[in-house]
């Protein structure tokens, strides 16, 4: 039966206070749009609902027995729309992709005040490369990346927001390396070990195009796929590890100086251009 919620809530405030007059003040209609209301409901129902008379409305039963099935399901809505009105009030699925390093030394903040703001919302963190975040996103398994750029795979399609710029430095530990305060052009810097992410990363996409602007060759002796891990046998002296600039806040190692500084990079945020966010991914962007 095709009967509009506007008569059940028309029924339920008549039923309520049983007044028609009292009715059409609290729902801001005239007094015979409620009668009307009404019957339009009684004619659909095929059931009298009311007994009306000079002095007073009372419910027949089949309005008694009406009135316990409405009420509660109003009430419910109501509850409902009072929830989603409540804006300290989130709920829901966040789906980020991120590398492991922009997760742990950048996100991670936003994570733990966006958790602690709001811990009805579910949160699913997917790790990969900056360059698999992206298809990630292309396949709708996230809802938003946080990833390095440039990024080959980033195209027109996605829409971009920078949240900071970095530079790619190269670490060493000073014991194993004093090369001292001397400024090194990076065809002599190849003359030592060094220690880079594997050739899917952006970083040796951005790296080699780097030195190849140089006209120099990069060949690392070891390709990993952690900078943390990178940062680990830079300490034991393995090699010249390159990595983010935020990663090294350790005194342990030293930034090994260059005759010219690395061009900036950036991490930005990512989203399909087009396609509806959530309320969680929306708000959580705010915390970016």
């Amino acid at each position: 039966m095709d009967i509009n919620l506007e008569l059940y809530k028309v029924f339920y405030f008549v039923a309520t206070t049983l007044s028609f007059s009292q009715a059409s003040r609290q729902l801001y209609i005239s007094q015979s749009a409620v009668s009307q209301a009404i019957k339009t409901l009684e004619k659909k129902l095929g059931h009298t609902l009311f007994i009306r008379s000079t002095k007073k409305v009372i419910l027949t039963a089949e309005g008694e027995l009406l009135l316990q099935h409405v009420k509660p399901a109003l009430e419910m809505l109501g509850e409902g729309e009072a929830l989603l009105s409540d804006e300290k009030l989130l709920t829901g699925h966040l789906r980020i992709g991120a590398s492991d390093t922009i997760c742990r030394y950048f996100l991670i903040s936003y994570l733990q005040k966006f958790h602690q703001d709001h811990p009805d919302v579910r949160i699913k963190i997917t790790n990969s490369t900056s360059i698999g975040c992206v298809e990630l996103l292309e396949n709708r398994q996230v809802d938003l990346i946080v990833c390095n750029s440039p990024n080959s795979r980033l195209t027109t399609s996605f829409q971009q927001k920078v949240l900071c710029n970095f530079h790619d430095v190269f670490v060493a530990n000073p014991d194993a390396f004093p090369i001292g305060g001397t400024a090194l052009t990076l065809e002599k810097l190849l003359n030592y070990p060094i220690m880079m992410l594997s050739p899917h990363s952006t970083t040796s996409e951005y790296l080699n195009r780097v030195f190849s602007s140089r006209g120099a060759n990069l060949s690392p002796e070891i390709v990993l796929n952690s900078n943390d891990l990178l940062l680990d046998l830079a300490r034991i002296g393995l090699g010249i590890a390159c990595v983010p600039d935020y990663m090294v806040p350790d005194t342990s190692l030293v930034c090994v100086p260059l005759e010219e500084t690395l061009p900036p990079r950036q991490i930005v945020l990512v989203t399909q251009t087009g396609l509806p966010l959530s309320e969680a991914a929306r708000t959580f962007i705010d915390y970016l």
